[in-house]
């Protein structure tokens, strides 16, 4: 499609459809870890033109999740073990600060909330239906109340931690056990014991970090067509 191009919607939620759209098929596995990002083929997608899309790599970069050499196309971000280990350490101080702060902050209407949206959510996926939206971290870093802590997490790195964080997470197995982890730690939070509340919370993401060193996947063996 030609640059030039015009299209009915405001640029600003043009920009942001794309953006969401891109770093969706990224964390779906659709475009895997270390795959060529095709400026064209995305235009050709989502009907509009490369301009956007290149606007839209652009933010995903400054978010960590596309990276670029000089005189390279973009590719998704692939991290190597160090660096991964780096990510889910400091996951797991953040987090776990997090959480100890929402067994303190969360409201108990809350609590039942997330609890309930936690077995929906472990429902869905053992009958095989279609994924939710549902985002067990996330919801419990939004109840923290410590606005740095939430900014960080929440904010632009929080793309970047969920590609892992569904990496770690693949297979089965692990999915169940997540669910059983979570569901410990919505307990302590609910019972108010920050303490356990922290501890487990950061016993669950090193065992996260651990599955994910186990896997020694290659970024290689990911990659798709685009």
């Amino acid at each position: 499609m030609d640059e030039n191009v015009s299209t009915e919607r405001e640029p600003e939620t043009l920009g942001e459809r794309l953006f969401q759209d891109i770093a969706e098929i990224i964390q779906s596995g659709e475009l895997g870890l270390g795959s060529e990002v095709n400026e064209k083929y995305l235009a050709s997608r989502f009907e509009v033109s490369r301009g956007p899309v290149r606007e839209a790599l652009r933010r995903l970069q400054g978010i960590g999740l596309i990276s670029r050499e000089p005189f390279m196309r973009a590719r998704v971000v692939s991290l190597d073990t160090r660096q991964v280990i780096e990510l889910f350490e400091m996951r797991e101080a953040l987090e776990g600060m997090a959480c100890r702060l929402a067994a303190a902050n969360m409201s108990s209407e809350e609590a039942s909330k997330l609890l309930a949206d936690l077995e929906a959510d472990r429902r869905s996926w053992t009958a095989g239906g279609k994924t939710r939206k549902f985002d067990f971290h996330q919801r419990v870093v939004s109840a923290c109340g410590n606005q740095r802590i939430i900014d960080t997490l929440n904010g632009d790195l929080h793309q970047l931690f969920r590609l892992y964080r569904r990496q770690s997470g693949m297979d089965d197995q692990r999915r169940q056990i997540a669910y059983q982890e979570h569901w410990q730690i919505m307990r302590a939070i609910i019972s108010r014991d920050a303490d356990l509340a922290e501890s487990m919370m950061r016993s669950h993401i090193a065992r996260a970090s651990e599955n994910l060193a186990r896997q020694e996947f290659s970024p290689l063996t990911h990659l798709k067509a685009n």
